[in-house]
């Protein structure tokens, strides 16, 4: 096995030269670490990331927490947010990943364990673990929740105004009877995209109808059900906004079964912009939410705070966008 004294000797330096070079010490001139990197590259060096903790009081391990992977977390979404952390996590560190919920001992959450925490945050219930990491001194970027605390990194998308962006359009297409397939209780996302399908409707005077509002979860199933529960009104509506792209797929799958064609019957939209959704017939539209974007800046912010600790927190914002497809129709 080769180390950091065999690449020295080659080198022909010392090794804690070696050692400063491959991980990157500001100390080492450019041209010598280069040269070293190189070396060790032609050399197949495989650092021993076990003595290089010991040594560095480091674990280099990255921890991804969602508010729950079992509920409410599409396999979609969780492949974006690891796809844009992957971008900007460079091979030295590890990413584990858990669910907030699975956390039984808030204890075992500890700067030994961890270099550097994102929180894939989706629900307020998240806050008792966020304030967790906060005390213990562990670098923390929350993603995805807008928070009201000016001291967390926080980054986020704007649902709000995505949603009603889309229900503008919509609107602007002829629709005036709109409903909502909601997404899971007690999500903060859920909350928002409601609040954005009301907007839309509140500014252009259009009714609120309870009928028109109907219970999901994020789940394919449920935007089954409850498209088909929309379809058997007296007077269905003729435009539905979905709270993700999964519940748009299991309503758009409802249609068909119940011989409604989309959109000549009823119009439909989205929200995330999962891959899947330029791929079904007829292809979604929907409000792209770009979470691999979100991740991918969290983790940059995240580096940036293990490497200054006393980085004044932001709140950054990564904008949603409308990606007009074939499910809306003009009536």
């Amino acid at each position: 096995m080769i180390t950091i004294k065999d690449i020295a000797r080659v080198a022909g330096v010392s090794h804690t030269t070696v050692s400063r070079a491959l991980n990157g010490s500001p100390l080492i001139k450019k041209v010598t670490r280069d040269r070293i990197e190189r070396i060790a590259a032609e050399m197949n060096y495989v650092p021993n990331y076990s003595a290089k903790s010991l040594v560095t009081k480091r674990s280099f391990t990255i921890g991804l927490f969602f508010s729950s992977i079992e509920q409410g977390t599409s396999s979609s979404f969780l492949v974006d947010a690891i796809k844009g952390i992957s971008h900007a996590l460079d091979e030295n560190y590890n990413l584990t990943v858990h669910g907030i919920d699975s956390v039984h001992n808030y204890a075992a959450i500890q700067p030994q364990r961890f270099d550097g925490i994102l929180v894939m945050s989706q629900s307020d219930e998240d806050n008792a673990f966020i304030y967790h990491v906060k005390t213990m001194g562990i670098p923390l970027v929350v993603l995805n929740r807008q928070l009201e605390d000016p001291g967390i990194m926080n980054v986020v998308a704007n649902d709000r105004e995505g949603v009603k962006e889309a229900l503008d359009y919509a609107v602007s297409q002829g629709h005036r009877k709109f409903a909502i397939i909601e997404g899971k209780p007690g999500f903060k996302s859920s909350t928002e995209r409601k609040q954005g399908f009301m907007d839309s409707l509140i500014a252009h005077r259009l009714s609120l109808s309870p009928d028109y509002f109907a219970a999901g979860d994020y789940s394919i199933e449920s935007g089954y059900s409850a498209m088909t529960a929309l379809l058997q009104l007296a007077d269905p509506p003729t435009a539905v906004f979905c709270s993700n792209d999964d519940m748009a797929i299991g309503a758009m799958n409802a249609c068909y079964a119940s011989g409604a064609a989309v959109p000549q019957q009823v119009s439909l939209i989205g929200f995330d912009d999962i891959m899947f959704a330029r791929y079904t017939n007829p292809a979604l539209t929907t409000v792209r939410k770009p979470i691999a974007d979100i991740s991918e800046l969290g983790t940059k912010m995240l580096i940036q705070l293990m490497q200054q600790p006393d980085l004044t927190p932001q709140q950054l914002f990564v904008k949603t966008s409308l990606v007009v497809r074939d499910t809306v129709a003009g009536l």
